[in-house]
């Protein structure tokens, strides 16, 4: 298949299209600038042309502003505007293409878990509500703007993402330094889901989608066990040989992280990945050691 695909030079991206070559594809990045061999120009904020389109099989859309950062009212608004925005550009082009030439027939998104909110110990699945919260909403929108590819025969799939473990990016890089200096454990009350995945996981399960048929609408891209952050910290002090015994307050997370710290730290999400088992996924590092391991080892 010829993939197109925003965001290639992200964490996600400079992996996934690796794999999809030895997959036998043809990856071919979106970019911003002046497009080199194999390149398709867009600008995320102007109307793609759907012609530049009608060659591909499918999208794997992962650009987006990253949420880390100070959140004021114009950071926030950058990190809506990034992916509401930019996914509905691209999903009107497939739209219009898929009508005219029926091509590309595959839209995945990426998405987030914080869809759900902060729901203590529910079990979430994909039929499960929305809840509150910036990234919530963020979330929200970024899922209902794919609707008009979906609405125009393309099969979309949203991948709800939860905490990825990966050497060199996501949740676990910033907490490394101060575990292996011996100063980790536990965020909060440490009562929090949070429901991890291994990045080889995450890259599969884009491979997985973009060949199963029946993977349709939000899909719960986290592993089969979701722990409270006591646990992950503990195990994450285990892997390191470190202890975890210094908490990082409630108090100091909300005082000095704000609204950020509390969405991204504090809040519990307990996310099953119900239409991947189902659809018959499996996982590469079902065991959150097992997963923390591979990622230190890079």
């Amino acid at each position: 298949m010829r993939i197109l695909i925003s965001g290639a030079s992200g964490l996600i991206g400079r992996a996934l299209t690796p794999a999809l070559i030895s997959a036998g594809h043809e990856p071919v990045a979106l970019v911003r600038r002046a497009p080199r061999d194999n390149e398709v120009q867009w600008n995320p904020g102007e109307r793609l042309d759907s012609e530049k389109l009608a060659s591909a099989d499918a999208i794997v859309h992962l650009a987006g502003k990253n949420v880390a950062g100070r959140w004021t009212e114009k950071f926030k608004r950058e990190v809506l505007e990034s992916r509401a925005q930019g996914t509905r550009i691209l999903a009107n082009a497939a739209a219009e293409s898929c009508r005219r030439c029926g091509q590309p027939r595959i839209f995945i998104s990426a998405a987030g878990i914080n869809y759900y909110g902060s729901r203590g110990d529910e079990l979430l699945t994909e039929e499960s509500s929305s809840g509150q919260g910036f990234l919530a909403e963020v979330s929200r929108q970024w899922e209902a703007a794919t609707a008009p590819a979906s609405e125009a025969g393309v099969r979309v799939v949203n991948l709800r993402i939860g905490v990825v473990l990966a050497h060199d990016g996501g949740a676990l890089k910033p907490m490394l330094l101060p575990f292996r200096l011996g100063l980790g454990g536990r965020i909060g009350s440490g009562k929090q889901f949070w429901s991890w995945i291994s990045f080889d996981d995450v890259i599969g399960v884009a491979l997985f989608a973009l060949h199963n048929d029946s993977l349709r609408g939000p899909v719960n891209t986290v592993g089969p066990s979701p722990v409270r952050n006591e646990e992950f910290v503990r195990a994450l002090g285990e892997e390191l040989h470190r202890p975890a015994i210094f908490p990082l307050p409630t108090w100091i997370v909300r005082t000095f992280l704000g609204e950020m710290g509390e969405e991204l730290l504090l809040t519990s999400i307990r996310a099953e990945p119900t239409k991947l088992k189902i659809a018959g996924y499996k996982f590469l590092h079902p065991d959150l050691k097992e997963a923390i391991r591979g990622a230190l080892d890079g």
